[in-house]
């Protein structure tokens, strides 16, 4: 049976072109190797179409039964990275690939790095697959939600690599498969991979050479228009600068992107404005539950220096009628969430205001959502939440499905821990639903999520969306 899967990996390379008919010696033993297994008869059986889960599944049993590693997820999933970096060709040469591909097209190039990286599970499909995914429609337009079933947020702290972004992670223990592209933005070394959540199309990431805290300013600015030169098809967005809620912190300056539409680009601009000395550049207020201004030209350089204006003018913002400080003691608390994008020729950037300033009745954050919501999320909201595609704990998925199986036999929420936290949300909308069955409950609870979402977000926002906060923002843009 070991055996069998042994040749079905093998074959996996070759069907997959990680590896060639001359390695298929080497790289058998290196499997050998790495299962610490001596003996070994290639079957006479040939393998065609090899499902790459089922063939790992039949050599982490064998390693199991035969105490070859340990019964735990970590030891498992470090057993598979080195499995598949057993196929896997060097950095540089997949480096060497993705240049000769780029001088063809940007979009040749990341299409077959994100099949590579698909292949070699660094990017792990059946587990993005396995992710609970839907869409709601709200006032804000078609909303994207997504339950992550596979997240482990309880991993150790090391202090090597120092962070999950740092380059050093790239072949290191349950990262052996992983494999990044060295770019340039500002003439700074940055790295280029996809992330293995899979939570859109061809998420990816990119990151600095240097482990060191992200800033906000013309430079981050250029960076995210130079990463959108040299692919063009892809948005970007960095996430605040600052410290939010207890459970976030940005340690590395890193970007996220990915080869999808994210809702906030769908988003209209409800109104436009100007600003003496960038009146020929397209700014303008956008409908979005949070504070969001639009910047749109076809020099970046440009939108820099704006971007880099109003960034400096919100830094030192405080508006005393709604409470709006730019400082907690000595500690600033504005922040600006970037998320950047081509229009053919055009370059458009949104710069979402948040603040972080936190009081003894809210300790996670004057700004954060309101904790009628935390049976949603409780979590920091990161880009891609802000930017319309909101990402849910796993714990979520079976909560959902309890809360499903309740309603539907009239059942008490409150006499079980992991639904009573939702009952008085349930409470609230179920009484307008008339026709309740098993085929639309799952999809009740979903738009009714979504439906919390907006509030969710609107209870975030530093100007709300009623005529004070709408007069509060006006103001600001007025001080530009």
């Amino acid at each position: 049976m070991i055996n069998s899967a042994i040749k079905q990996l093998v074959t996996y390379g070759l069907e997959n072109n990680l590896i060639n008919k001359r390695d298929i010696n080497y790289i058998t033993n290196k499997i050998l190797e790495t299962l610490g297994i001596a003996e070994y008869t290639e079957p006479t059986e040939e393998f065609k179409n090899v499902s790459l889960e089922d063939t790992m599944n039949t050599i982490i049993d064998f390693a199991l039964k035969n105490n070859l590693t340990e019964n735990n997820n970590q030891s498992i999933e470090l057993l598979k990275s080195r499995l598949m970096d057993t196929l896997l060709p060097m950095p540089h040469e997949i480096n060497d690939n993705f240049k000769k591909l780029y001088r063809i097209s940007p979009k040749k190039a990341t299409n077959w790095f994100y099949e590579f990286s698909k292949s070699s599970c660094s990017v792990d499909i059946n587990k993005a697959l396995k992710n609970i995914k839907w869409a709601v429609s709200t006032k804000y337009g078609k909303l994207d939600f997504c339950i992550d079933i596979n997240k482990n947020n309880n991993e150790e702290k090391k202090n090597y690599p120092e962070c999950e972004y740092c380059h050093k992670n790239e072949g290191f223990l349950n990262k052996s498969n992983l494999r990044m592209i060295p770019i340039t933005l500002n003439k700074e070394d940055w790295m280029f991979w996809y992330s293995g959540d899979g939570y859109y199309n061809e998420q990816c990431i990119a990151s600095s050479s240097q482990h060191k805290y992200t800033e906000l300013d013309a430079n981050t600015f250029t960076k995210l228009f130079e990463f959108l030169n040299i692919f063009p098809h892809y948005w970007i967005g960095a996430d605040a600068n600052l410290p939010f809620a207890d459970s976030y912190k940005p340690e590395h300056d890193v970007f996220v992107g990915g080869n999808y539409e994210l809702a906030i680009a769908r988003a209209d601009v409800e109104k436009y404005f100007q600003i003496k000395k960038f009146e020929d550049v397209q700014v303008g207020i956008v409908n979005w539950p949070l504070p969001v201004i639009r910047i749109r030209y076809k020099d970046y350089t440009k939108i820099v220096k704006l971007a880099d204006y109003i960034s400096g003018k919100w830094k030192i913002y405080r508006d005393d009628s709604i409470g709006l400080v730019e400082v907690n003691g000595t500690e600033p608390c504005n922040a600006i969430v970037s998320v950047a994008r081509k229009l053919g020729d055009l370059y458009e950037i949104d710069l979402i205001l948040r603040n972080n300033a936190k009081s003894p009745q809210k300790p996670l954050g004057v700004y954060h959502t309101d904790e009628k919501y935390y049976h949603i999320k409780k979590e920091h909201l990161s880009v891609t939440d802000i930017a319309g595609m909101l990402i849910l704990p796993s714990k979520l998925n079976e909560e959902l499905k309890l809360l499903a199986e309740k309603i539907l036999e009239g059942e008490d929420l409150r006499t079980d821990e992991r639904t009573a936290k939702h009952s008085s949300w349930v409470e609230k909308f179920i009484i307008e639903y008339d026709d309740i069955s098993s085929d639309n409950i799952m999809e009740i609870l979903q738009n009714e999520i979504g439906r919390s979402y907006i509030e969710m977000m609107e209870s975030a926002a530093v100007f709300k969306r009623n005529d004070t906060g709408k007069q509060a923002f006006e103001r600001f843009i007025a001080g530009l």
